[in-house]
């Protein structure tokens, strides 16, 4: 089987960019097992592999430290095997991976480097030859409940330049620094509501060699939501608390984002949300935000 999406936005400037979120080719080995080869969504935690399309999202919007720049890896591309198989009375899913791993990305501030985001999006070419090998694991002790545990390892480099100032030196003799993301998620159905959770830290070790050789770091993000599908409507109340927590104080965020979806269909949603941000005073991050959307899943 044939999987893919590609992603066309809109920029400020009216142009358009495109971009393939994933394409995977899959082989279904048998009832308990797939093999999956090409760039596929990160199977660390829930909402990047299941839930961010815009369809299935309760919100418009990713919770942060999901997105770019976050917390939470994105894709990769590799090798991966996935499936499930029962343990007794209790069902399980899992899922194992090799991949290109992501890159480092480093920030200039005309006396020296710092880190600022990783790039934790599947590459195409191995720049570095490090891989990254993980996977996730989850039972379902009963039919409403679901817990899960992700991992992941291995090595990655520097390979691009935040350089506001154009005075940085050139990249050379880059050191690979350890790479471990940590998560868990959990989702429970209590009548008409749903309840889901996730945490996922990734943690950068420190360079001593090469041109932008510098201390390592964390990134921790995790949200909790609840959602609450009105009886005899169409209507669906929404409300996420997120709190991200990345390297550079700019970027740190708070977040409550509350919503009221109308349900046309299970794949066409209608949705109106608001978010309150609390971050540093100035940037982005603090900005309150109106959303409105529609989205069709086929």
């Amino acid at each position: 089987m044939l999987e893919s999406e590609l992603e066309i936005e809109l920029e400020a400037d009216g142009s358009t960019k495109t971009k393939l979120e994933y394409l995977t080719i899959d082989w279904f080995v048998n009832d308990y097992i797939a093999l999956i080869a090409g760039k596929f969504l990160s199977p660390i935690g829930q909402f990047r592999q299941n839930l961010h399309p815009s369809w299935i999202n309760k919100l418009p919007s990713a919770p942060p430290g999901f997105g770019h720049d976050g917390a939470a890896p994105i894709s990769d591309t590799g090798l991966q095997i996935r499936g499930g198989f029962p343990i007794g009375k209790i069902r399980s899913n899992y899922s194992l991976f090799v991949s290109n791993g992501p890159e480092y990305i480093t920030e200039w501030d005309g006396a020296g480097f710092e880190l600022d985001g990783i790039d934790a999006e599947g590459k195409g070419a191995d720049r570095d030859g490090e891989k990254v090998w993980g996977g996730r694991f989850a039972i379902l002790p009963f039919a409403k409940l679901e817990i899960g545990i992700s991992a992941a390892t291995g090595k990655a480099t520097v390979t691009s330049i935040e350089d506001e100032l154009g005075t940085a030196p050139t990249l050379s003799n880059e050191q690979p620094r350890d790479y471990n993301v940590f998560g868990f998620d959990y989702y429970y159905k209590l009548g008409s509501v749903l309840f889901r959770g996730e945490y996922i830290k990734s943690k950068v070790g420190n360079a001593t060699s090469g041109v932008s050789a510098s201390d390592g770091g964390v990134w921790k993000t995790w949200y909790t939501q609840a959602s609450y599908r009105i009886p005899r409507t169409r209507l669906e109340g929404v409300i996420r608390y997120s709190d991200f927590d990345a390297l550079s104080a700019s970027k740190d965020q708070k977040q409550v984002a509350i919503g009221l979806n109308y349900l046309f269909a299970s794949n066409f949603i209608a949705k109106l949300s608001f978010e309150s941000n609390d971050g540093q005073s100035g940037a982005t991050s603090d900005d309150d935000r109106w959303y409105i959307q529609m989205a069709y899943g086929f």
